[in-house]
């Protein structure tokens, strides 16, 4: 059987002071070091909590500045393409001008030709219906 003397009261002074003597020199530094070692993982993961929120802005500012350029140049594309508008009814504008011109000048020019062939034709009319009279009565009329 168990007896309770005087080395049980060794025992526990012995391991008392083994564990006095273990945290100081090996507890302590390996609690020291977790602690550090939390703190460090504690400042990193603040760290990327922030750089992550950097990125989550930057590209938001990137989506926004994508969109801003697109509306930028849907209006310059839209701008161009009135401009061409513009351009296309002044040079149609133009055409148009110059073809009614042109038909003016036609429409003048067969009038002076149409004119110029009454004229031959009234002038030779005379002598065309006494040559037909000459022929439909088969003699010479003077």
């Amino acid at each position: 059987m168990l007896e309770i003397n005087s080395s049980v009261f060794i025992q526990i002074v012995n391991f008392l002071l083994l564990l006095l003597i273990l945290n100081i020199i090996l507890f302590r530094p390996i609690r020291r070091i977790l602690k550090r070692r939390q703190e460090e993982t504690q400042k990193l993961e603040n760290g990327i909590g922030d750089y992550q929120d950097r990125a989550r802005e930057a590209e938001k500012g990137v989506e926004v500045g994508r969109i801003d350029a697109r509306k930028e140049g849907f209006a310059q594309k839209e701008a161009l393409k009135d401009e061409g508008l513009e351009q296309e009814k002044g040079v149609l504008q133009e055409a148009a001008a110059a073809v009614e011109t042109k038909l003016d000048a036609a429409k003048k020019e067969m009038d002076a030709k149409i004119a110029d062939v009454r004229k031959t034709l009234d002038e030779q009319i005379g002598g065309f219906s006494g040559e037909l009279a000459e022929k439909i009565l088969g003699r010479s009329i003077q």
